[in-house]
């Protein structure tokens, strides 16, 4: 078993004092297990407040995006804000994120040029080539991946590609067009971001989390060594990491004990049961939290989240009742009956997202918390599903050390190019560029924080 360089608690942080690697894991009985990003990573100057923007630079601080495309969109009366700037006054759907209204913007009138199509449009969610429902379409390189083409060597995953009830709608494109097939198995991430050895250890620790044991039991003595070794500041941040990494593994685990049992006849709501697309709210909460925890280990720093609503059939809600498939219930036609179903769904999604914000504010990166490190982009690529429009999409920004609270309005009519803030994304993640897609500069209105 290798060694780590564990220091004394009262030694000094100096310029001199060996920093912990990131690429370090705590290992037992041949199960490795990333550690969160620890001020104590930094070297000394970086530490001490070293400004160094480009993620290339030694001691920089990790920049990230999560991009999240919601394949049905939402009812654009109910998410639109009226007014603009910082006075706009919040939609009913907005209201739900009221609690963060700083730390997000909101855009209205933005697009992207030339996309049309319909349903397929969502896969140039974050690429923006022109004309999906061409005979003739090729896609272009997503957003994620060109920063992992600059970036990805920086962490272990270039990556993440995930998917809620699709393994073929994929929102990541290479650079020569060819989708990257997502991933849509909780369990199969978790093991791939945190478990390490032979198979058949892995399969020996799985086993032992199906008997409740967690990973953390195996390196129980390792972790507390590495917690006196550590500042004050990251043994709190090892604390709240592996009170998620339980709850985690707690609830992956309780999801799949239901494969295996028949589910019973009672009067209530189906449990939940994550083999079953009607688990949707279950499956997007579950991916949200493997999205914090990898971006809290800096495994990765692009993950793109497809949450694909077409093939989904009626949804379990909590207290709720869904008579319809979601896609149905897409295409209301104005039936006030779909449309308050439809609105149920559309409203979980936003309570779903505010919980993501919460956590991701709830996690400290030194002087920073992990939502001021990530960019969240939310959006689809519908502005009405109903009528299959690409215009006027719906998009929230969030984190990653804007300046936000604001409505930015833009036409409606002639809407805005919605690749711009895909620049400035870009740039905030530290890649000098000044063009992506169809872009004609940066976002107009958008600043640093």
């Amino acid at each position: 078993m290798p060694t780590y360089p564990f220091f004394s608690p009262r030694a000094p942080f100096v310029t001199t004092r060996v920093p912990l690697s990131r690429r370090r894991f705590l290992q037992g009985a041949g199960i490795a297990l990333s550690l969160p990003f620890l001020e104590s990573m930094l070297p000394g100057v970086a530490r001490a407040g070293a400004k160094a923007d480009s993620p290339l630079a030694p001691g920089a601080k990790p920049r990230r995006m999560l991009a999240v495309c919601n394949n049905l969109g939402l009812l654009g009366d109910q998410f639109f804000p009226t007014g603009t700037g910082r006075d706009y006054v919040a939609s009913p759907y907005l209201k739900l994120l009221q609690d963060h209204r700083s730390d997000f913007s909101v855009f209205s009138g933005v697009s992207h040029p030339n996309v049309d199509g319909g349903h397929p449009a969502d896969v140039c969610f974050l690429t923006a080539a022109p004309h999906p429902g061409s005979s003739s379409f090729r896609n272009t390189v997503s957003l994620d991946q060109h920063i992992a083409e600059q970036i990805g060597t920086l962490t272990r995953f270039p990556s993440l590609t995930l998917a809620v009830n699709t393994r073929t709608r994929s929102l990541s494109w290479t650079g020569t067009g060819v989708a990257i097939p997502p991933e849509d198995k909780a369990a199969e991430v978790f093991k791939q971001l945190f478990l390490q050895g032979s198979p058949e250890q892995v399969k020996a620790q799985l086993r032992q989390l199906d008997n409740g044991r967690s990973i953390l039991d195996t390196i129980a003595g390792q972790a507390r060594e590495l917690s006196r070794g550590v500042t004050a500041r990251d043994r709190d941040r090892l604390d709240q990491y592996f009170t998620s990494v339980r709850d985690l593994e707690h609830r992956l685990q309780a999801s799949r004990g239901w494969e295996t049992k028949p589910k019973p006849v009672v009067q209530a709501p189906v449990p939940v049961d994550p083999t079953n697309p009607a688990a949707y709210m279950e499956k997007v909460k579950i991916m949200y939290d493997l999205a914090r925890l990898a971006f809290e280990t800096d495994s990765t720093r692009a993950i793109t989240l497809m949450l694909d609503s077409v093939s989904t059939p009626a949804l379990d809600i909590p207290d709720k009742t869904i008579s319809d498939g979601y896609h149905n219930l897409s295409h209301h036609g104005k039936s006030e009956k779909k449309r308050s179903e439809l609105t149920t769904i559309d409203e979980w999604h936003m309570k779903l997202l505010a919980k993501l914000l919460a956590d991701l504010k709830a996690v400290r990166e030194a002087e920073d918390t992990l939502l001021d490190r990530t960019m969240v982009l939310y959006g689809s690529n519908f502005g009405d599903a109903n009528a299959h429009t690409c215009f006027n999409m719906p998009t929230i920004l969030a984190g990653g050390g804007f300046r936000h609270g604001q409505h930015h309005a833009f036409s409606t009519t002639n809407n805005y190019p919605l690749p711009n803030l895909y620049v400035s994304m870009l740039q905030r993640m530290g890649i000098e560029t000044d063009k992506f897609a169809s872009s004609t500069g940066t976002m107009r209105g958008l600043e640093l924080a």
